[in-house]
């Protein structure tokens, strides 16, 4: 039985086919640049080589199958995401995830929060998500189901309306401030989706994503359920970890960990979190984390075919029959 799995990360920026109108200040891929877009970023899954992907800017399903069309270790995986409304004015980036595993059933998304969860009354899409969650059913190889949600939380560009600039500072705290309000709401909606699946029977979870924040972030740490453990009396239950927290190779003086440049600041905004199923400190633990790795020497290259963002890959080993006692969980 294989015994390693591996999880990625990976905001691509901005795949969409060429000639689409994406935003007012950013021109449509020519033909050539879309080609060279595709290319980078077969060649980039093909070095993650990560059994399951979560992605993020997709703005069209099918550029997405031309990257996987033209990579090596992805032919024939399995794509689950939102395809774009041929319809709509513009395309909008949505998730997708990739896996080279079955999924017990089709994917899903979660385009509304959960109830109980919304922005403050008079918000613009006061009751979504602005980018879909996709989550899918994944089979592991001893047969037991995983639970994967690939997320894309607001960013912190400011939320300006009505025609507003930058120019005015408390316009521009206030544009701030909305996409402070949506982020955290979204996280707290992320939150209640893994409540809700870690409901009733007990299944591992994993959550790929580009957070926007950083770990010890107020926002990622409403996603982690930090402090959530009060009320059920068990300090793991319920909660998500940080991976790079929880792996077994802490080596610092090696390990280079950003996946993003901003005006010269280094920072890690793309993670992946697991459930306490993967953390060796739970009594449910059905293996760990071995490793983190990031792919980001792109980011300096500043190529205009390359991402803004370094992928995360997770390396989980399983564990089998010799492994310390764990009790086998439903699922």
């Amino acid at each position: 039985m294989q015994q390693e799995i591996r999880f990625a990360t990976f905001n691509v920026c901005n795949l969409a086919p060429p000639g689409a109108k994406l935003y007012d200040n950013l021109a449509p891929l020519t033909r050539g640049e879309y080609e060279a877009k595709v290319a980078w970023t077969a060649q980039q899954l093909d070095q993650l080589d990560a059994d399951v992907i979560g992605l993020q800017e997709i703005f069209s399903l099918d550029a997405l199958r031309d990257v996987l069309a033209h990579s090596r270790r992805y032919a024939n995986a399995t794509l689950a995401g939102i395809e774009a409304d041929p319809h709509a004015e513009r395309l909008t980036p949505q998730v997708a995830l990739v896996s080279r595993l079955p999924l017990a059933q089709p994917a899903i998304s979660y385009p509304r929060f959960p109830e109980g969860v919304a922005m403050p009354a008079g918000s613009r899409d006061a009751d979504r998500f602005a980018r879909a969650p996709v989550h899918a059913q994944v089979l592991l190889p001893d047969q037991r189901i995983l639970d994967v949600i690939v997320v894309h939380l607001k960013s912190k560009r400011p939320d300006y309306r009505n025609g507003d600039s930058g120019d005015d500072p408390m316009l521009y705290a206030q544009a701030n401030l909305r996409s402070l309000i949506r982020r955290g709401t979204e996280a707290v909606a992320l939150r209640a989706l893994l409540s809700q699946l870690d409901q009733g029977l007990r299944r591992p979870r994993v959550v790929l994503g580009d957070f926007n924040d950083t770990a010890d972030a107020v926002t990622t740490a409403i996603v982690l359920g930090a402090g959530s453990w009060c009320l059920s009396g068990d300090e793991l239950s319920g909660r998500m970890f940080d991976c790079n927290q929880i792996q077994l190779r802490q080596d610092h003086l090696r390990h280079v960990a950003y996946t993003n440049i901003h005006e010269g600041h280094y920072m890690t905004i793309d993670h992946v979190l697991v459930s306490e199923e993967f953390n060796p400190a739970s009594r449910y633990a059905i293996g760990e984390v071995l490793d983190v790795s990031y792919l980001n020497d792109h980011l300096l290259q500043q190529r205009p075919e390359t991402s803004d963002h370094g992928q995360v890959l997770v390396r989980l080993r399983l564990y089998g029959a010799r492994d310390r006692a764990s009790p086998m969980l439903p699922g």
